[in-house]
């Protein structure tokens, strides 16, 4: 009885001490967004003199217009090729699949100071000069293995069968991908696009050597870091990501309450 009382007591503490390791410090950057002076160590006033200047500097604004377009277009293409490669690579055979997988998988464990010079290198061979353009296909280069790292576990647990079903009740190719595949592994081209935004909100090197006249928040944040960075920048970026990703956990355990009450309701009628 005494075991069965401390072991939860333990596990609530260890998750609380490590939630609270991970959380502190961003609960302290976003606490000292509003303190009147830039002096993370000292605590001088409430203010929201940094949100008001955050939105009257042309060049945060420009930055942030170029970071959120960036990570929003990179990750919707990204998202798009990738669970179409996902499907492609899962439909061979398994030589073929655990060979493509493979290699599909190592940009992602490239150092990013190696994939920013290979594409700049790439860049300037093909003669591209526009850093816009530069910087969203660098983006989409370094997303589309995490989105097809999301999407094949799901895939790896639908059934071939539902395919094959509708395909049999008369559905075309394209109807039975769209109608019954693509509803299946939702989950994972979802959680596939929020870590492509997520990764290309955070992207520092790669854009660094890529972007050439173009710079977004991060490249922003390191050259001005020498004479004082707005607190209030790390913050803005950080609230959407978390509401993003509560908005998701929210309705996955919904859904699982759900499925929860539908398995009570079959057991209670046997």
């Amino acid at each position: 009885m005494v075991k069965r009382r401390i072991f939860p007591v333990l596990r609530g503490l260890f998750l609380g001490a490590m939630l609270l390791f991970l959380y502190a410090p961003i609960l302290m950057l976003i606490v000292y967004s509003f303190n009147d002076s830039k002096n993370l160590g000292t605590w001088q006033g409430f203010t929201l003199r940094w949100y008001a200047d955050l939105f009257l500097d042309r060049t945060i604004l420009r930055s942030l217009w170029v970071t959120v377009s960036i990570a929003g277009l990179s990750s919707v293409t990204a998202t798009v090729l990738g669970t179409a490669g996902a499907i492609g690579i899962h439909s061979m055979r398994k030589r073929a699949r655990g060979a493509i997988e493979g290699v599909s998988q190592l940009p992602m464990i490239n150092p990013d100071l190696v994939t920013g010079i290979s594409l700049m290198l790439l860049f300037v061979a093909v003669g591209l000069k526009d850093g816009y353009v530069r910087m969203l296909l660098a983006h989409i280069t370094f997303n589309l293995p995490y989105v097809i790292f999301s999407v094949m576990p799901r895939l790896r647990r639908s059934s071939n069968l539902l395919y094959e079903a509708a395909l049999d009740l008369g559905c075309t190719p394209a109807q039975a991908l769209w109608r019954v595949i693509i509803p299946d592994i939702w989950p994972g081209i979802l959680s596939g696009f929020i870590l492509a935004f997520t990764l290309s909100l955070d992207d520092f090197v790669i854009s660094l050597f890529v972007g050439k006249s173009v710079n977004n928040l991060s490249m922003y944040i390191f050259s001005s870091a020498k004479r004082g960075v707005n607190p209030a920048i790390s913050t803005l970026l950080f609230v959407p990501v978390v509401t993003l990703l509560l908005i998701v956990n929210l309705r996955a355990i919904r859904k699982e309450r759900e499925e929860e009450a539908q398995s009570r309701k079959v057991r209670r009628k046997r």
